[in-house]
């Protein structure tokens, strides 16, 4: 059988313990309140019927700086009934929040959040408000946090405007390509009808006159000289000429000359008497033009292929 002890040694005991508990709950409730004032987010502990019970110092300072007609942790005012009296352009956010917090303490919801704008005077603001109730508490008591996102909010507002400017310069880049094309277009098509007109003219104001001259009486040399004429302006209403100056721009002038009589099917020791200059010359420049027309590894022949840029 347990040992009892006296009526006034369990009394003190009953009393020790009582005086333990409460000293703990001051040091929790010490500690607690520490915590909260060390955050920056404006915080409040509401009771069952919306009235602020307890405030932290970030929630007294921001009441204080926007000299909020009542006491700075407004402890005692009804929260509920400030939002539900609030006008102007907060008042649509503020009934929001009335309706949250309402919804909490019915137990409708876990949690309420809620972004909205608390522009003052000379700043413009942004804050996230949080709510929930607290777990275990007897009665209902609800812990609501407004953490400022001004900063975050200004950081999504100049992303979005770089976005939109980047947008413009995108579609002006798009527009200025797709006037460029047009423009190059129209250059390639200028290009095409200019020289269309010069070989048309060349042929219907030049070359019948040519035909009359081979018919005169002329001497060797005036032969000779008209047919160099004649020649010159075969290559230049030629579309080898064309094909291989457009294409092969890196073709000199007397690797073109080669190629033309390569075409026409002269071999290397009439090309050589042609241009007067040395077969070991005439090699090397058919060596270098297969190896710029892309035949070199290949068994084409380089007549056939510079019959088939006519076609």
């Amino acid at each position: 059988m347990p040992k009892q002890l006296p009526k006034k040694d369990a009394w003190e005991e009953g009393d020790l313990r009582t005086k333990k508990k409460e000293n703990f709950f001051r040091l929790t409730s010490r500690s607690a309140l520490d915590i909260i004032n060390s955050l920056s987010a404006h915080i409040a502990i509401l009771d069952h019927n919306g009235t602020i019970l307890a405030t932290n110092g970030a929630w007294a300072d921001f009441a204080k700086a926007n000299k909020i007609r009542m006491r700075p942790d407004m402890v005692n005012a009804n929260y509920l009934e400030i939002c539900d009296r609030a006008l102007s352009d907060s008042a649509e956010n503020a009934g929001k929040v009335s309706e949250g917090i309402r919804a909490l303490i019915e137990k409708k919801i876990d949690e309420f959040a809620i972004e909205y704008p608390c522009h003052s005077s000379h700043e413009k603001r942004w804050f996230y408000m949080r709510a929930t109730r607290l777990s275990d508490s007897r009665p209902i008591q609800v812990v609501i946090s407004h953490e400022n996102i001004t900063a975050l909010k200004k950081a999504e507002e100049e992303l979005r405007k770089k976005q939109a400017e980047l947008k413009l310069q995108r579609q002006d880049l798009e527009e200025t390509n797709t006037a460029l094309k047009v423009l190059l277009k129209q250059r390639e098509g200028d290009k095409h009808e200019l020289e269309e007109s010069m070989v048309s003219n060349i042929k219907e104001l030049v070359f019948p006159y040519l035909a009359k001259l081979h018919n005169a009486r002329l001497d060797s040399s005036e032969k000779t000289y008209l047919d160099i004429i004649e020649s010159h302006l075969n290559e230049i209403v030629s579309p080898l000429l064309r094909k291989l100056s457009s294409r092969y721009l890196n073709l000199t002038p007397q690797e073109i000359q080669v190629a033309y009589l390569v075409k026409d099917g002269k071999r290397t020791k009439e090309i050589s008497q042609i241009l007067f200059i040395s077969e070991h010359t005439v090699n090397f420049h058919r060596k270098r033009i297969r190896e710029k027309l892309g035949l070199k590894k290949k068994s084409t022949s380089m007549r056939a292929f510079l019959l088939s840029l006519e076609e």
